[in-house]
């Protein structure tokens, strides 16, 4: 698949407020989005440390994926999302290589990239999202 780096950490949190809090109070780093995907039924927020991002993402759903992620797991790393080119090349690769799916096809995510998430069965229990960035 050959990502280029990792595009970022999902880390799932009840209140975005408070973990935003926690992340400029405590660890100095500085909050630079927030943004809703209302598809996904989430609020996020984005931290940089180096070439990486951590995505804080809170349900504006409890029946939305984060919701059920946290009734089940509680707050905690969500998923890791690796950058990729041509990522409708890399789904059909991945899908032939038997990873399974949890996307199809690409869809809209935060920051305006296309992404598409791999199910943890096939990645060693890792959700895994690839993504690109179309406007690089």
């Amino acid at each position: 698949m050959n990502p280029s780096h990792i595009e970022h950490i999902g880390i799932a949190v009840k209140n975005l407020e408070e973990s935003i809090k926690f992340y400029e109070e405590v660890l100095g780093l500085k909050c630079y989005a927030i943004e809703e995907v209302k598809d996904q039924k989430v609020k996020t927020a984005f931290f940089k440390v180096g070439q990486t991002k951590i995505e804080l993402l809170e349900s504006t759903d409890s029946n939305g994926p984060i919701g059920k992620f946290i009734e089940k797991k509680g707050e905690g790393i969500h998923h890791i999302a690796f950058a990729v080119k041509n990522i409708n090349e890399k789904l059909e690769e991945l899908s032939n290589k038997g990873v399974r799916l949890i996307d199809q096809h690409p869809r809209n995510g935060a920051e305006g990239l296309d992404i598409a998430f791999l199910h943890p069965k096939s990645t060693l229990g890792v959700l895994t999202e690839i993504c690109e960035d179309k406007a690089k």
